[in-house]
């Protein structure tokens, strides 16, 4: 997904524009395996986080980390389910010691990929984040806050990039006003499981930006039940610029179009372009 992000230069910020890396989740000691999976619940979790997985090994440990930390900062179970796509590397091996369920699913559609995680997942609260993104020592908080506040349908979180440069927010002016139209956050989605299940999942016709039309029709179904979609602020998640160290900083200012057929949703050679195809 093209996600939504978020600059500031505020010293409170998880990353600002004085230089050029970022601050990330906070180092965690953990000295055993059985730490590591110490707020992983598979008894009874009230949050359940569903993460995509496509040869993640490089990123998967950070992210189930900072979701055990937050965890255990929130004094609460939440549940791990890795959805594996088409993965050739040690991705399930990481995740599995790390606490995280493992399931399959090898369709090339990450909106297939993304429901057959949450449909493998067992608590009333469910989140969705990216491999190869962390939440912040608060996010679990934050999102039980949420999730379980009947004013609320769902959410998004305001999204945080690992690092910034001037190519960066050239190509993130070219997304802005797309996701702007569209009126939502996304980033990492929270939702309860009737929620999910109203809207009908994640959209399988889609092959690009199935998190902003699940965003949007979750955000329609709350209207109609006299409910709020939300965007938790203060305590979102960080991602990686590993699209930008792939393809350049400056990549998205200087392909407008591709920008465009992206947005579209169905633009297989745009999708397989600028997802399904990279090699990691």
């Amino acid at each position: 997904m093209l996600r939504q992000y978020a600059v500031s230069t505020s010293p409170t910020a998880p990353n600002t524009l004085r230089g050029r890396s970022c601050a990330a989740v906070p180092s965690i000691n953990f000295t055993t395996a059985s730490d590591k999976r110490c707020s992983l619940g598979v008894m009874k979790p009230v949050l359940s986080v569903a993460i995509p997985a496509h040869n993640e090994e490089k990123y998967i440990a950070r992210c189930i980390e900072s979701v055990a930390l937050s965890a255990g900062l929130a004094r609460q179970q939440v549940e791990v389910v890795v959805a594996l796509n088409r993965c050739t590397d040690r991705t399930r091996k990481i995740a599995e010691s790390l606490g995280a369920r493992c399931v399959v699913n090898d369709t090339k559609c990450i909106a297939a990929v993304r429901n057959a995680a949450v449909r493998a997942t067992s608590a009333p609260g469910i989140a969705t984040l990216d491999a190869d993104s962390w939440m912040s020592p608060k996010t679990v908080s934050a999102v039980l806050k949420h999730v379980t506040d009947s004013q609320y349908v769902g959410g998004g979180t305001i999204t945080w990039p690992e690092r910034i440069s001037i190519g960066i927010l050239f190509s993130l002016s070219v997304v802005a006003p797309h996701v702007i139209k569209r009126g939502v956050s996304t980033g990492m989605l929270w939702f309860s499981r009737e929620s999910f299940e109203a809207v009908g999942g994640f959209d399988e016709s889609l092959v690009s930006v199935e998190d902003i039309d699940f965003a949007l029709r979750l955000k329609v179904y709350g209207r109609v039940s006299g409910k709020r979609y939300g965007t938790i602020r203060r305590h979102g998640i960080t991602t990686s610029c590993r699209k930008f160290d792939k393809f350049g900083d400056w990549y998205l200012f200087r392909n407008p179009r591709l920008v465009k057929d992206i947005f579209e949703g169905t633009n297989t050679r745009a999708a397989d372009q600028f997802y399904y195809d990279i090699e990691r």
